[in-house]
This record gives C-alpha cells, structure tokens and sequence, in this order.
C-alpha cells in the first residue's frame, strides 16, 4: 500500500470500525486506536455486566431533541479535531510506527481538508436496519425496561441521523466507502478497506 503510514477508519457507531481496524492493523503490522480514547462525549446509554449508564448520560439522551443530539455529538468532535489533527501528523512522520486510527470523530470534510503526506482514509456505513439490530443486541432490547428502551432509541436515532449527513458529505466530497453489511467476515471487510485505501491519491479519494 505504497508509502501509506495513517490509515483512517470513520463512520457512525455499531458500523463494525473497531472490529475492521483490529484486522487492518494486524494485517499492517500497524498499532490500532480509536478517536474514544483522546476524549469521550456521552457514551452508550445502555447496561452491560460491567457497566450502568451514568446519570448525566440518561439525561443526555433522555431529555435533547435529534437535532440537538447530533449537533452536541458535532461539536464535540470539533473540538476534538485539532488532537486529532496532530495525532495524524506525527504518526504520518518519518520513522514514526504506523497507525490504524478510527472513531466517529473522523468527519469527512476536515479529513478532506488534511495535506498530510503518507495517510489514508475510508469511511465505514450499514443499512439502518442493521445498525438497529445491533444497537438493540449490544443493549438486550428485549430485556430492557421501558425507560432503557427509549434512551437506547434516542441514541439510535441521532446515530442514524449522523450517518446520513456522513454520507452526504462523503458523497458530495467523492471519498472512500465501505458498506458492511450483507453478511461479509471480517477478512473480507480488511481486505475491501485495503483494496479501497491502496487506490487513494489523498485522504479518503
């Protein structure tokens, strides 16, 4: 894949972008992070065994309008874009190990906008049904109480709303994309990421 040293992995939640950078990481020899981890917005609004939804996060997604949700969600990761930004530049250095980079947080128009040498990047989406489903698997829908039920609905339906504007700017912009749906393994989605990257002149094209 040439001299490519940042590879980055966008899309909306529950689009499998952890799952497929762990793969292209290890196929690269590259370290993998997650745009989670420079800094957290509100997270997922349901229980797991290890894990109860914090108060202010309820509220969260309890009390704000889509519209108001998907902008809060925006303006974190503008916010978080300069980190971002630097992280890719020193990564993209010379002698620096190479990087598996994904997360929400990688919106198409800054990424479009990066002149660094040596980075790549391709956006992950699902068919609405099937980011439901698996929104509603990882937050045991059907065992949830009423109130849970419509916290993980919320989340749902700004998710769905963000990635429809990630399409369109990915879209208007003429980058990189890569469904994953339609029952495809993990190494067939690796290798689709590859074959997408492989092709680029900049930044997601």
């Amino acid at each position: 894949m040439r001299d490519v040293r940042v590879v980055l992995i966008g899309g909306t939640s529950n689009t499998g972008k952890t799952t497929v950078a762990e793969a292209v990481a290890e196929r690269l020899g590259f370290e993998h992070r997650s745009t989670d981890g420079l800094a957290r917005h509100p997270g997922r609004p349901w229980r797991t065994p290890e894990h109860e939804v914090p108060p202010h996060v309820a509220e969260h997604y309890g009390t704000l309008t889509t519209d108001e949700l998907l902008a809060s969600v925006l303006d974190h990761y503008e916010r978080l874009w300069p980190r971002v930004e630097e992280l890719i530049t020193d990564r993209a250095g010379a002698g620096a190990p190479g990087l598996v980079l994904e997360g929400s947080a990688l919106w198409p128009t800054w990424v479009a906008r990066l002149t660094v040498p040596r980075t790549a990047a391709v956006w992950l989406t699902a068919d609405d049904t099937v980011v439901r489903d698996r929104v509603r698997s990882a937050g045991r829908y059907e065992e949830a109480t009423d109130a849970e039920r419509h916290l993980m609905d919320r989340f749902l339906t700004r998710t769905v709303r963000y990635q429809a504007r990630m399409l369109d700017a990915v879209a208007a912009l003429g980058l990189s994309r890569v469904d994953t749906g339609g029952g495809r393994t993990v190494e067939e989605l690796a290798d689709a990421v590859l074959s997408a990257l492989a092709a680029q002149v900049g930044p997601g094209r």
